[in-house]
C-alpha cells in the first residue's frame, strides 16, 4: 500500500513534492497501513518537466555508469548523496521509500565506455544495443549471459541499499518474455543479495499468464495491465485480467491491477490536470475489485489535493483488512452485465457483488456453498442485511457492494 508520482506527475516529480505527499501520508494513512512513497520513471533527467520523455537527455550518472538523481530536481542528493537524505526523511515519518528503474544500464555509459565498478570490463561489453525499450530510449539491456551483468545490477542494487531504498519498480521487462527471461532473474538476484529488504515490482504488463511460475519466483508483484488509466471500458477489462490472475494471488507474490487513478491526476501534463474521470460508483468498484483480488494497492493521484470522498476510499478498514489479510480470492461468476467475488480473513466471508452494466440492476450470488452465515454488513455504506443462502443487492450502474458476512 502506497503512492507513485506517475499518475499525477509523470516524469517530472521533484523533492518537495515527494516530500510533502509523504508528510500527507504519515498524516492522514499511515495509521490505516499506507506506507511506501515511490518516485516513478526519470528521477535522473535533469530538463524534465512533463509526461513526456526527452529522448536521448543528458542524464545523471556516476563514474560507474549508475543513474543518480538529478540535484535540480531533488537538490538534497547533491555531493553525490544520492536519494539517502530523501529516503532518510521519509524513514523518518515512520515509512517505507522507493524508486523506479528501467531494466538495464544508460546508453550513455556505453557509449563514454565507463568501467562496471568492482569488474574489470567496461559497460560497452556488457551492455546489448540490440535490447531497447521501445517507448524510452534511455537505456541499453543487458547481455545476461554474461557474469559482468550481474556485476553491473549488484553495483546498482548495493547503491540503492545504501540510500535506504525499500521498493523498487523495474520497467520495460514484466511483458518482455521470452527475451528479458533471464535479465529477471539477474536483476532478482542481485536485489536479494544486496543486503537490505527491497520488495521488486515488474512493469508493465501485461505479464504473460503462461510465465506465472517464473513471475512468482522471482518478483513480489507484476502488472498484468498496461497503464490503467480513469475510464470505464478499462475498468471492466481488469475483470477478465483478475479472473485470469486469482489462482495465482499468495503471500509474497502478488498480480498487479496497476495504480488507483483517484483524485487530482495528470497535473504535468499541463500544469493543471484533471479530477479523476471515475464516477463515484466506479471508483467503489475499483476499490473493492483491488481489495478482494488483493492487489497492491498504490494510490496515483496529488494526495494533498484529495477530497474527503477520495480519502474515504482510501480508509476503509474492513477493505484494507480484506486486502492486506484476505487469502487466494475466487470469481464466482462473470458475464458482461455482473460479477461477484469471494474471498475469506480468517473464517469470515467477503462477498463483492458488481454491476456492469449502465442501468441499475439487481445482482444476486448464492452462497449456501460457501457458508452457513445468514447475516451481512454492506463495508461501504455501513447497511445490514438478513438473506438465506442467496445474497442479492440492487447495485447503481457501473457500481459494487462489497458484504463482509456476520
Amino acid at each position: 500500500m502506497g503512492w507513485n508520482s506517475w499518475d499525477c506527475y509523470g516524469a517530472a516529480v521533484d523533492e518537495p513534492t515527494v516530500r510533502q505527499n509523504a508528510a500527507y501520508m504519515a498524516e492522514h494513512l499511515k495509521e490505516f497501513g499506507w506506507e511506501y512513497v515511490v518516485v516513478d520513471i526519470q528521477w535522473y533527467q535533469p530538463t524534465a518537466t512533463s509526461h513526456a520523455y526527452e529522448p536521448f537527455a543528458e542524464l545523471t550518472m556516476d563514474e560507474y555508469g549508475r543513474l543518480q538523481p538529478a540535484p535540480g530536481r531533488f537538490p538534497s542528493s547533491a555531493g553525490g548523496k544520492g536519494f539517502k537524505p530523501l529516503a532518510d526523511y521519509v524513514h523518518s515519518l515512520g515509512l517505507k521509500f522507493g524508486i523506479h528503474i528501467m531494466r538495464g544500464m544508460p546508453r550513455m555509459a556505453a557509449h563514454r565506455h565507463l568501467p562496471i565498478l568492482g569488474c574489470g570490463k567496461g559497460c560497452h561489453e556488457v551492455a546489448n544495443p540490440n535490447s531497447i525499450c521501445a517507448w524510452n530510449p534511455d537505456m541499453y539491456g543487458l547481455r545476461c549471459d554474461m557474469p559482468e551483468a550481474r556485476a553491473y545490477y549488484d553495483s546498482i542494487f548495493r547503491m540503492y541499499a545504501e540510500w535506504g531504498v525499500d521498493f523498487v519498480k523495474c520497467d520495460d521487462i514484466a511483458r518482455e518474455y521470452p527475451h528479458c527471461k533471464r535479465e529477471i532473474e539477474v536483476i532478482s538476484d542481485a536485489c536479494r543479495a544486496c543486503g537490505r529488504d527491497i520488495v521488486l515490482s515488474l512493469s508493465p504488463g501485461p505479464a504473460p499468464l503462461e510465465q506465472a511460475e517464473h513471475l512468482k519466483k522471482y518478483a513480489n508483484m507484476w502488472r498484468i495491465t498496461d497503464d490503467f488509466w480513469d475510464n470505464w471500458d478499462s475498468l471492466k477489462e481488469m475483470f477478465w485480467r483478475c479472473e485470469r490472475w486469482q489462482a495465482h494471488v499468495k503471500p509474497g507474490q502478488f498480480p498487479d491491477c496497476d495504480m488507483l487513478p483517484l483524485g487530482h491526476i495528470t497535473i504535468a501534463a499541463d500544469g493543471i490536470g484533471h479530477n479523476t474521470n471515475l464516477t463515484h460508483a466506479e471508483q467503489i468498484t475499483m476499490m473493492t475489485l483491488w481489495g478482494i483480488f488483493r492487489s497492491p494497492l498504490i494510490m496515483g493521484g496529488e494526495m494533498r489535493d484529495n477530497d474527503a470522498f477520495t480519502l474515504s476510499l482510501l480508509t476503509n478498514d474492513e477493505l484494507l483488512n480484506l486486502n492486506q489479510n484476505g487469502t487466494t480470492p475466487l470469481q464466482l461468476f462473470r458475464d458482461e452485465t455482473k460479477a461477484a467475488w469471494l474471498n475469506f480473513v480468517g473464517s469470515t466471508p467477503y462477498i463483492a457483488l458488481f454491476n456492469l452494466t449502465e442501468n441499475r440492476a439487481v445482482v444476486s450470488a448464492e452462497l449456501s456453498e460457501f457458508t452457513d452465515k445468514t447475516h451481512a454488513e454492506e463495508i461501504w455504506s455501513g447497511e445490514k442485511t438478513a438473506f438465506t443462502k442467496t445474497l442479492s443487492a440492487k447495485i447503481e450502474p457501473h457500481g459494487a457492494k462489497l458484504y463482509k458476512l456476520i
